[in-house]
């Protein structure tokens, strides 16, 4: 559904919903775009990181992550 731009303006300075306006096919976070790395580490780091990763149900990959986001957080 087409929209003129000042109505668009005007809906959303009047806090209306604007959402049936908008593309969202293309739409994207650029900070949080995934990155792919490759790293090598201990066997028994891989070894306690799948034990934790277990006791919380969770997946390495997800660990990892949540840990990494908690160091990065802290330093900030």
């Amino acid at each position: 559904m087409k929209t003129k731009a000042s109505n668009f303006d005007k809906k959303f300075d009047d806090g209306e919903s604007i959402i049936e306006h908008l593309d969202l096919s293309k739409a994207r976070r650029p900070s949080e775009e995934q990155k792919r790395i490759d790293m090598e580490i201990p066997a028994w780091m891989l070894t306690a990181l799948d034990r934790e990763a277990k006791r919380l149900g969770v997946t390495r990959q997800s660990i990892i992550k949540i840990w990494l986001a908690e160091r990065l957080e802290a330093g900030q």
